[in-house]
């Protein structure tokens, strides 16, 4: 489970912070990182991950992981056979720097480096029952204007891409803004936010059962209405 070297560890006195980390991303985690997809629309599954690296969150194309000495940087590894690197790397380069989103300091094989964003995502704060302030809500609006002025087409946004930070909304995964259709999932969670969040549900926990079964009958619904 990795040597515990550590990114300061070996001779590495003339590198700089991102090449030591990217040294430790190459020689220390993709050799011992078993991370797989196993259903197209669910999360992948990380079978092994070498100690001191921690996961981050798993989404249905990657795994984010980070590491103790670079709490500001996290790595971003696609499952085998799960495409899109490129076009990820494409997105961050269009949208550069703005506050609502992160960055992209690095490109390899089969990974990305970026810069860390902190937070709770929207749908951990449903599960702790910790309020949304509408501020989130505009600031994403903001964030999702700003990429479609870059040529971008936001797309998959929904409760567990989007991020809560010190009352300010943040944009977490913008994999799949390159695509080209036509997406509703954040015009219908900001119908649900006004419609059932605010009236009723601002400071309630919601169990998980019940939220994956409202993830697969949102999925289900809105695939028989593209039908």
């Amino acid at each position: 489970m990795g040597n515990g070297r550590g990114i300061a560890g070996g001779d590495e006195s003339g590198l700089s912070g991102m090449q030591k980390f990217i040294r430790a991303i190459e020689e220390e985690l993709l050799p011992e990182l078993k991370i797989a997809s196993i259903h197209h629309h669910e999360p992948i599954q990380a079978y092994r991950v070498p100690a001191p690296w921690t996961t981050v969150g798993v989404g249905n194309y990657a795994a984010v992981l980070a590491h103790p000495e670079q709490p500001e940087l996290v790595v971003k590894v696609y499952a085998p056979g799960r495409p899109g690197l490129e076009e990820e790397a494409e997105v961050y380069r269009r949208l550069g720097s703005h506050p609502a989103y992160s960055e992209c300091l690095h490109s390899g094989a089969g990974y990305l480096v970026l810069r860390r964003l902190t937070g709770i995502t929207l749908y951990q704060c449903l599960r702790r029952g910790i309020p949304i302030p509408r501020q989130v809500i505009l600031d994403i609006d903001q964030a999702l204007s700003y990429a479609r002025s870059k040529g971008l087409n936001p797309h998959d946004v929904h409760g567990k891409n989007v991020m809560l930070q010190n009352g300010r909304g943040k944009v977490v995964d913008v994999s799949d803004f390159l695509k080209q259709e036509p997406c509703l999932m954040w015009d219908d969670l900001k119908r649900a936010y006004r419609r059932f969040y605010r009236p009723w549900l601002s400071r309630l926990r919601v169990p998980d059962p019940l939220l994956n079964t409202v993830r697969r009958g949102y999925r289900y619904w809105r695939k028989r209405q593209r039908v």
